[in-house]
C-alpha cells in the first residue's frame, strides 16, 4: 500500500499555492522545488533525490501549467502514486471547473482542503471518486459565498454539522473541527462512485465513442500500419441505482478485433470474461469514461502477409476516408511537387438508401434506429468535417513559388521560410467533390502543386553574375591588326554535354528540397475504424433502484472518428 506524506501545489510560476502534510515529517516545499527544478527539461514523473534527509522519491504531474508534487521517504508503487496525483487533479477541477486555475484554488481553499482530506486519511489512499466526493463535500457555489460573506451558515457539510462534532488534533496541536458531516455514513452512497439519492427530472443515457485513427501508407499505397484507439464515453442522468447492461459487437467478434482494453472500476470483469462485448455496470452519475481499446485494423496476420504476398490485391484492404500521396522533383529541373488527394465516396454524408420510417422504430440494434432519418453524420451516412493536409518540407526550403490548388478546392497557405504547407478543404467543398464521383466508386481527387526554392537558386544568380566577369586578356598593338584589342572574345557554346550535367546537379540538389510526406487530419461523424457498434443498451429493472416503475430512460448512440496528422502517406 502506497502512503502519501505530503502535497504541494505550485503555480505557473512556480509559486507555492498549498502545502498538505498527510504523515511524518517530509521535505518542506521550498527545499523540494529547487531540487526538482535543477533537472532539465522535460522532467520526469520520478526523481530520486538522495542529498535530503532521508532520501526522497519525488512524483510529479503538471496540468494546465500547475505543478503537483508528492514526496515519498519509502519505497511505494509508483504507478498508484501517480494515479492519485492525476485524480486530484481531475477533482479539483470538477469541484472548481475547467482549466484549473491558480486562482480558483486560493478562492476555495476551504473546499480544496475538505477534498485532500476525504482523498487520504493518513497517509492511505481512502476516496478519490467525484460522485462519492460530492456527498461529503458540497462543490462552491456563488449562494455560499453570499451566505459567508454575511456571517451566516452556508450549505457545506462541516457546516452543517451539530455543535457536539468532534474535534480532532492537527499537526501543530491545536483542535480543529473534524471535516465533513456526522451522519456522512446515512447519508453515503453504497456505490462507492455515485453518490446517494440521485434524481432527474428527465432520464438520459448516452453513449459516444471516439477512435482515433493512426495509419502509415508506404509509397506505392501499401498500409504498413493502422491503429484504432477507442474510447467509450458514457453520459448517465439517471434516478436512484440503475444497473445496465451494454452490448457491443464487431464483424469478426469482439474478442478477435478488440485488445488492450481497460474498463472504470464500475464494470463487472467477470461478465466480459465470460461474454466478450457485454458490459454489465452501475454507472457514476454524470459524464465518465466507461471503457478503452486498441484494434489492430490490419490484423494479427499482417506482417506475414506483407512477406509473402506478391500481388496489390492480396494485401490487406484498408477503408479509410482519404488518402494522400506525395510525387516530387517534376519539371525540367525537378523543383516542382504535387500532393493528389483521394476522397472516399462512401463519406459523402448522404443515404444512399431511403428508409422507413416504420420499419427502423420496430426492429434493428439501437444505432441503426438512432440513425435511421438519415443525413450527415450519421451510421448509415457518415460525413468527414474539415480535412487539413499537413505537408512538411525540409529545413533548407527558403520559399513555395506558384502554389496553387486545381480547380480551387480549399485553401493552401505558406509563409515564406516555414517548415509546412496547410491546405484547408472545408466540409461543403468535400461534398461537391464526393458528388462529381457519379457513381463510379473511384472517389474524387483534389491536387496541390508548388515549386521550391532553397539556398541552390542563390548559387545559380552568383554563378551567373560571375559569366560577365572582365576579361584578363593581353593584346598586341600593331597596327597590322586594329581590332584586336577591341573586339571581345566569343564565349563557347555550351554543349550538350555540359547542359545535362548542370541539369543533373539541379536536380540533385532539388531533391533535398522535396518533401518527403504527408498527412491527413479530419473527423467523421456516424463511421468507425474498428467497425465496433452498440446493439443495445437495457436498464435491469430487477437490480435497479430508485429509477420508478414504467420509467425508460432517453438512449443516444454516437461515433466519432479522429485523425490528427494520424494517415501519414511517405514517398
Amino acid at each position: 500500500m502506497s502512503t502519501i506524506e505530503a502535497l504541494f501545489i505550485f503555480d505557473e510560476h512556480n509559486n507555492p499555492l498549498l502545502e498538505h502534510v498527510y504523515n511524518g515529517r517530509p521535505a518542506s516545499s521550498s527545499t523540494l522545488l529547487p531540487l526538482y527544478l535543477a533537472h532539465p527539461s522535460p522532467r520526469p514523473s520520478l526523481i530520486y533525490l538522495p542529498s535530503t534527509n532521508p532520501a526522497t522519491l519525488l512524483y510529479s504531474v503538471v496540468q494546465d501549467q500547475l505543478l503537483f508534487l508528492a514526496p515519498c521517504s519509502s519505497d511505494n508503487e509508483p504507478l498508484q502514486v501517480l494515479e492519485f496525483l492525476h485524480r486530484v487533479a481531475d477533482v479539483l477541477e470538477d469541484f472548481l471547473g475547467a482549466p484549473l486555475l491558480a486562482s480558483k484554488i486560493e478562492s476555495n481553499y476551504d473546499v480544496v482542503a475538505q477534498l485532500l482530506n476525504e482523498m487520504v486519511d493518513g497517509g492511505i489512499i481512502s476516496c478519490t471518486e467525484p460522485n462519492a466526493l460530492r456527498d461529503l463535500v458540497d462543490a462552491p457555489s456563488l449562494m455560499k459565498s453570499l451566505l459567508g460573506n454575511v456571517g451566516l451558515p452556508s450549505t457545506t457539510p462541516s457546516s452543517l454539522a451539530p455543535s457536539s462534532t468532534p474535534f480532532s488534533l492537527g499537526r501543530g496541536g491545536g483542535l480543529s473541527p473534524r471535516l465533513g458531516p456526522s451522519n456522512a455514513a446515512q447519508s453515503t452512497s453504497p456505490v462507492p462512485w455515485r453518490r446517494a439519492n440521485v434524481r432527474h427530472t428527465s432520464n438520459e443515457m448516452y453513449v459516444d465513442i471516439v477512435e482515433t485513427l493512426s495509419v502509415t501508407l508506404s509509397p506505392s499505397g501499401r498500409p504498413l500500419s493502422a491503429i484504432a484507439n477507442g474510447t467509450i464515453a458514457f453520459t448517465a442522468k439517471v434516478s436512484g441505482i440503475p444497473d445496465l447492461n451494454l452490448y457491443l459487437a464487431c464483424p469478426g467478434g469482439i474478442s478477435s478485433a478488440v485488445s488492450l482494453p481497460v474498463f472504470h472500476p464500475c464494470v463487472r470483469l467477470n461478465r466480459w470474461k465470460e461474454r466478450p462485448g457485454e458490459l454489465s455496470f452501475v454507472p457514476p452519475d454524470g459524464r465518465f469514461v466507461l471503457a478503452g481499446y486498441e484494434v489492430d485494423l490490419l490484423g494479427a496476420s499482417a506482417l506475414d502477409t506483407f512477406t509473402t504476398s506478391t500481388t496489390k490485391q492480396s494485401l490487406p484492404a484498408l477503408n479509410i476516408p482519404a488518402t494522400v500521396a506525395v510525387r516530387p522533383a517534376l519539371g525540367p529541373t525537378g523543383s516542382d511537387f504535387e500532393v493528389r488527394l483521394q476522397l472516399n465516396p462512401r463519406f459523402a454524408g448522404k443515404s444512399s438508401a431511403p428508409t422507413s420510417s416504420s420499419t427502423s422504430a420496430r426492429g434493428g440494434s439501437l444505432a441503426s434506429r438512432m440513425s435511421a432519418a438519415g443525413g450527415a453524420g450519421t451510421s448509415s451516412a457518415p460525413a468527414i468535417e474539415e480535412m487539413v493536409v499537413h505537408i512538411p518540407l525540409p529545413p533548407g526550403v527558403h520559399n513555395i513559388l506558384d502554389l496553387r490548388v486545381a480547380r480551387g478546392v480549399g485553401d493552401a497557405a505558406y509563409a515564406p521560410g516555414a517548415t509546412a504547407i496547410e491546405w484547408r478543404i472545408s466540409a461543403r467543398e468535400i461534398s461537391l467533390l464526393t458528388a462529381q464521383d457519379r457513381g463510379g466508386g473511384l472517389g474524387c481527387t483534389a491536387t496541390l502543386s508548388g515549386t521550391v526554392v532553397g539556398a541552390a537558386a542563390d548559387d545559380d544568380e552568383e554563378d551567373s553574375h560571375e559569366s560577365y566577369s572582365l576579361s584578363t586578356a593581353t593584346y598586341a598593338y600593331d597596327d597590322d591588326n586594329t581590332d584586336s584589342y577591341q573586339s571581345q572574345p566569343k564565349p563557347e557554346a555550351p554543349s550538350s554535354q555540359s547542359t545535362a550535367q548542370t541539369d543533373a546537379k539541379k536536380k540533385a540538389a532539388n531533391r533535398m528540397l522535396m518533401p518527403s510526406a504527408a498527412t491527413l487530419s479530419f473527423s467523421v461523424k456516424g463511421w468507425l475504424p474498428s467497425g465496433i457498434r452498440v446493439e443495445s443498451l437495457n436498464v435491469d429493472a430487477k437490480k435497479s433502484k430508485g429509477l420508478g416503475g414504467g420509467v425508460t430512460p432517453y438512449k443516444g448512440v454516437k461515433y466519432l472518428c479522429v485523425s490528427r496528422q494520424g494517415v501519414e502517406c511517405r514517398c
